[in-house]
């Protein structure tokens, strides 16, 4: 049961908050007045010493005339912004490319930098594939070029290689196997890009880590959608047209804990990785 407020702290609290939130908006005892359509002897009243609160009504107008929160001003939250405003700050509902290497993007990348960056691609991830798989990948979605899907792939892996960031990759086994067998969704993509980009995909594992750390889950015990985590800071949640971004520490630290459930049940893990990779490479072969 939260704590209850003496009157009189609250009458303080809601005293000051409301002096605060005149002085940030530049408006005078008489133009609250005007705004909210109360006596000016009444918001007088409201700013002097003592015990005096507003009704619902009146509190109200005052929330709504400064624009800040009812429950800020009240004491009962340290958000001065209305609940809409709080939430179109925290979530977003972004519009996204098919390949996910546009300027907010990016961006999201430089902002995290020093963070750990927790990743769970649609598919591969993007800045381990070789140029073949993006251009059979992407080749009829992308606006800009192949070429230049390639070029910020690399950035990004450049971005790694210089470890401003660390990055956690936990990806499907169900994923990579079909990947190796050309089937599902990779069915029509050519074997020796398969084994080209299998090749890739075990050297960058090898030569990259620890800033480079990739996990494989089984499916049938714990699932995923496409997200990316950038610290503690932002998370995005892929769903083809478009992201979800969240931004609020709770919601961020909730996506965070599902990521690391995934790496906790993940039979493959950093090093051993790289032998279930190497196992259905050779199998390739046969």
């Amino acid at each position: 049961m939260p704590d209850l407020i003496d009157k009189r702290d609250r009458a303080t609290l809601f005293r000051s908050r409301l002096a605060q939130a005149m002085a940030q908006r530049g408006m005078s005892q008489a133009a609250l007045a005007r705004a909210t359509r109360a006596d000016r002897s009444t918001v007088s009243a409201l700013l002097a010493a003592g015990v005096r609160l507003p009704n619902a009504q009146l509190a109200a107008d005052c929330a709504a005339s400064l624009g800040v929160s009812c429950d800020w001003l009240l004491g009962l939250t340290d958000h001065p912004e209305p609940v809409a405003e709080l939430l179109a700050a925290s979530v977003r509902l972004t519009e996204a490319p098919r390949a996910l290497f546009d300027a907010e993007m990016i961006q999201w990348h430089r902002e995290a930098a020093g963070y750990k960056i927790r990743h769970v691609p649609a598919t591969l991830p993007d800045m381990l594939k070789t140029p073949e798989v993006v251009a059979w990948e992407y080749a009829d979605h992308l606006g800009r070029s192949a070429d230049q899907a390639v070029a910020a792939f690399e950035a990004q892996l450049d971005w790694m290689r210089s470890a401003r960031s660390d990055y956690e990759i936990a990806m499907p086994l169900h994923e990579i196997t079909a990947f190796a067998q050309g089937s599902g969704y990779w069915t029509g993509l050519p074997i020796e890009a398969r084994r080209a980009q299998m090749d890739r995909l075990i050297a960058l594992t090898d030569a990259l880590y620890p800033a480079l750390r990739i996990y494989l889950f089984d499916a049938h015990s714990v699932f995923s959608s496409p997200v990316t985590i950038f610290g503690p800071h932002l998370a995005a949640l892929y769903l083809g047209r478009h992201y979800i971004a969240f931004r609020d520490p709770e919601r961020v630290q909730s996506i965070v804990h599902h990521f690391d459930w995934l790496v906790r049940a993940a039979p493959f893990g950093v090093r051993g990785v790289i032998d279930h990779l190497s196992a259905l490479r050779a199998r390739m072969d046969q």
